[in-house]
């Protein structure tokens, strides 16, 4: 750091440049935070002396006094970070209900602090006596995101076959659709000035809910999708440049990317055996041959579309579902990950694979949508962004286009915890890692550039798990705190102790012999 500060001050170095590389220092040092808690105030009576805590993996951050503390007794299946202020954290549960937390109600990030739920939405049921509770979801909530342009509103979708909108400061339903089917996840665009929201379900087809009409406007459906074939669409993101681009993973291992004003609105599918692309220049064809490649074949029309544009109906990002997908803030790349335990980035002008390998050690298995992210741009040099990937046990921090291993947020607390059960008690359950989100710059508009972090801290990482705990996990600033700082020192001292009495040995034994001449 005193390196990067003399040769800023001396002009060897820009702002941006020195920035950037404290940023990348900060992005690669983020540890697990036990002292921050999330805690619903909800209990449950446990059934008999059993795993709150696996003696294999103690987890002191779920308990308090000897009483166990959960932020959602039943897990925690969602997570939603407002993007302003980076303040409003809304977490869904297993159970169907939400939960708003305050990130700044400890204003110290230094100190142990018990978060406590600002509001809270219950699971709707058949007691429910409130407004509140009658409009909450009956199932598990699936997927939860702010409203792009204002923290004032955020939606939510569930099993229950429904999506809400939601007011941030009353905790009220604004508006519900039924989607005729369990929803998997929702997107809306950053960007865009229509208020379409894309949902991924179990039809096959890609719904257009309007929030200005209320109402299904559209469903996107592509050749070879007929009859069902290619299962639940389980992930679903706009471009962050294009405002009508989609890309929407299903369970048949498709990528596919849709321009929602065209009436055969399917652009192009994701081909992990393509290294240039469907929209690559030597591979679109000129008109004229395409037309007369269309002519008397006696092919399904939308297939024949596809092939014209030199696309195969048949290919697939991954040999598994695609359950994932993401895009850089630039829209230059798409990255998207399956049951087949791989991760592909994908270029995305040319829809060509740009065969980045990270390695065997992706873990998948989850049927759903699974959020990653990757860093925001400007917090790293051109094509080093970092990959933020939820593993199911761990957090991985990887290169996104060399794929190597920066660091493994571990941490997550038992391998299998008691959750509360639906009509009381406990069950058992294997803990997982089922959302992260990035707190990102912050404090309501005052910073500027590449800061992480709202007014409190300098950036971090929450993630929920099906043990029903709250994680927030921080970079390491340069200059611990005193405890800190004296069991380093200690720790040097014994290693420099040890060293020095090996060579006074090795000095003494060599020199201690008597040496005689004849």
């Amino acid at each position: 750091m005193a390196t990067l500060l003399f040769e800023r001050s001396t002009g060897n170095i820009s702002p941006d440049v020195f920035s950037g590389l404290q940023t990348t220092k900060l992005l690669s040092s983020f540890r697990s935070a036990p002292r921050f808690r999330f805690d619903s105030g909800e209990r449950f009576v446990a059934a008999g002396p059993s795993s709150a805590s696996d003696p294999r993996e103690p987890d002191d951050s779920s308990v308090t006094g000897g009483i166990p503390i959960w932020a959602h007794p039943a897990g925690v299946n969602a997570l939603a970070l407002e993007r302003f202020d980076g303040r409003i954290l809304v977490s869904g549960g297993a159970d169907g209900a939400i939960k708003l937390w305050d990130l700044e109600q400890n204003p110290n990030p230094t100190p142990p602090h018990t978060y406590r739920a600002v509001a809270s939405i219950p699971r709707a049921g058949p007691g429910s006596d409130s407004k509140a509770a009658a409009a909450g979801h009956r199932f598990g909530v699936t997927h939860l995101s702010f409203y792009p342009f204002d923290s004032a509103a955020f939606l939510s979708c569930s099993y229950d076959q429904t999506l809400k909108l939601w007011s941030t400061e009353t905790a009220r339903v604004s508006g519900s659709f039924d989607l005729g089917a369990k929803a998997y996840t929702h997107a809306i665009s950053p960007i865009a000035s229509h208020l379409l929201v894309a949902c991924g379900t179990q039809h096959p087809a890609v719904r257009l809910v309007d929030l200005r009409s209320s109402a299904a406007v559209q469903s996107l459906v592509s050749p070879g999708q007929i009859g069902g074939s290619a299962g639940a669409a389980l992930a679903v993101t706009w471009s962050p440049v294009h405002e009508h681009v989609l890309a929407a993973g299903s369970a048949d291992g498709a990528v596919r990317i849709w321009d929602v004003r065209r009436a055969n609105g399917l652009v192009g599918l994701l081909d992990q055996e393509d290294s240039l692309g469907p929209l690559h220049p030597s591979r679109v064809p000129l008109l004229g041959e395409a037309a007369a490649g269309g002519a008397g074949t006696g092919t399904d029309p939308g297939i024949q579309g596809l092939r014209d544009r030199g696309i195969r109906a048949s290919a697939r990002a991954h040999t598994g579902p695609a359950n994932g997908l993401a895009w850089t803030d630039d829209g230059a790349y798409i990255i998207s990950t399956g049951h087949d335990r791989r991760i592909r980035v994908w270029d995305a002008a040319t829809g060509a694979n740009t065969l980045a390998n990270f390695g065997p050690t992706i873990r998948n298995s989850h049927v759903g949508s699974l959020t990653m992210f990757v860093s925001p741009l400007g917090l790293t040099p051109a094509k080093k962004e970092l990959l933020f990937f939820p593993n199911e046990t761990e957090i991985l921090v990887m290169d996104l286009h060399e794929g190597s291993i920066v660091s493994r947020l571990r941490g997550m607390g038992p391998t299998v915890a008691a959750i509360e059960a639906r009509g009381g008690g406990e069950r058992n359950i294997k803990n997982r890692l089922t959302s992260i989100v990035w707190r990102g710059a912050g404090g309501g508009g005052s910073s500027s550039g590449p800061v992480m972090g709202g007014t409190n801290a300098v950036g971090g990482i929450y993630s929920g798990h099906m043990d029903g705990q709250i994680r927030a996990w921080l970079p390491q600033l340069e200059g611990l705190d005193e405890e800190d700082e004296d069991n380093t020192t200690q720790e040097e001292t014994e290693t420099r102790a040890k060293k020095r009495k090996a060579l006074d040995n090795a000095f003494r034994s060599l020199m201690g012999r008597q040496i005689t001449f004849t």
